[in-house]
């Protein structure tokens, strides 16, 4: 493992009273005197709880003053205290349904606030809150006035400091030494299996945590089968490869896709390969603050347009926003924000995305590229390494 990797939570522990304060104060403009979180990345966001704890329902309360207040299973006590000691921990039992510790929680939040005027904001939008307890939550705090909170965390990690884009640099070192395992490991006669072998043991020796997903290995054979990864088939000649992977720093991650050839080379793969370098070069020059991010998808559109000769070869995106991310996802819960066609987000410096120019389907070559950028004042900045160019292997 490389020494060059510091140990990211002590630096990250020193914004956590900034990032509430940030949060406040969008939470006076809303006029909320609370608000209910329970998207993993949020509440890491402002507690640096990093654990997998996550899958049993956790809910972190933010008054508009005060200490904030953590939900978790009882079970969890010594690692709240260790990773999140700022947050007023109540547990629950596993007998006890989570939504009354819930209300206890509230209750605590708002104590010494007129809580019978508390409007109370709530993430609509997470995939963290279950039906029986949001109804039953409710239910049991009648006085409150629940309103729409969503995205308001979510906002605020979209920029990232120098603190977080230094852990995505040291994410993006780490994704791109696996990569490079990866790519070395495709030969004719071995599985899929023993490539993410390859790719995963470099990824815990080179310093990475879990990452928030899986590598993704695939043949050509499943090769649309998005986010489905390795079997036992064993690569044959003729075979393309699909590697498509993220270090883990922090919880930030530094995704990248790569595609390795088995056996002779298509006459064509040349020429699909400079076509989906222009894409993603295309759309590291559009990523300039202040740009629109329907512009940038359009930017990448209209260089495939020109390459393949038609304008009928369409994706839903040409890359997304990604940083902190929980299982079972790199980029946060829910639909990643992305580069799409019609997305009206202003393109900022520090904002960081997974650029994605993928050529699949169409008379040319299969070719894929994708890599981790962050937003300068002159541009995307690469940060993963691993060469762009035709990998071919016997």
């Amino acid at each position: 493992m490389s020494g060059l990797f510091n140990e990211p939570s002590n630096i990250l522990a020193d914004e956590l009273p900034q990032r509430l304060d940030s949060l406040r104060r969008v939470m006076r403009e809303r006029d909320l005197t609370a608000l209910l979180l329970t998207a993993p990345e949020d509440i890491y966001y402002l507690t640096g709880l990093a654990h997998q704890g996550y899958f049993a329902f956790s809910m972190l309360v933010v008054p508009s003053a005060g200490p904030s207040v953590l939900v978790t299973r009882e079970m969890e006590r010594t690692t709240v205290a260790d990773l999140a000691p700022s947050v007023v921990h109540l547990p629950y039992a596993d007998a006890e349904r989570p939504s009354a510790a819930s209300a206890r929680a509230l209750r605590t939040a708002l104590d010494g606030a007129d809580a019978a005027k508390g409007r109370v904001g709530v993430d609509r939008a997470g995939m963290n809150f279950p039906l029986a307890v949001w109804e039953e939550l409710v239910e049991a705090c009648a006085y409150a006035e629940f309103c729409d909170g969503s995205g308001l965390v979510e906002d605020l990690r979209q920029v990232k400091s120098g603190a977080e884009i230094g852990c995505v640099r040291q994410a993006a070192e780490i994704s791109s030494r696996a990569m490079e395992a990866g790519i070395a490991a495709v030969a004719s006669g071995v599985t899929e299996r023993d490539i993410a072998a390859a790719v995963s043991t470099t990824l815990i020796t080179e310093g990475s945590e879990p990452p928030g997903f899986v590598p993704l290995i695939r043949a050509q054979d499943r090769l649309f089968q998005e986010h489905c990864t390795w079997t036992d088939r064993t690569i044959v000649e003729g075979d393309r490869v699909f590697i498509e992977l993220s270090g883990s720093v922090a919880r930030y991650h530094a995704p990248l896709t790569r595609m390795v050839y088995v056996g002779a080379p298509h006459p064509q793969l040349a020429e699909s390969a400079a076509l989906v370098t222009a894409g993603l070069e295309t759309v590291r020059a559009a990523l300039v603050p202040g740009a629109q991010a329907g512009d940038v998808y359009a930017a990448w559109q209209k260089v495939v347009d020109e390459g393949l000769g038609h304008d009928r070869y369409r994706r839903h995106h040409c890359g997304y926003m990604t940083g902190i991310g929980f299982p079972p996802s790199w980029s946060g819960g829910g639909v990643p924000v992305g580069l799409r066609h019609d997305s009206e987000l202003e393109i900022k410096a520090g904002m960081v995305f997974h650029v994605i120019s993928w050529l699949l389907g169409q008379q040319l070559p299969d070719y894929v590229l994708s890599d981790t950028m962050i937003v300068t004042g002159d541009g995307g900045e690469i940060l993963t390494t691993p060469r762009r160019d035709p990998l071919v292997t016997m």
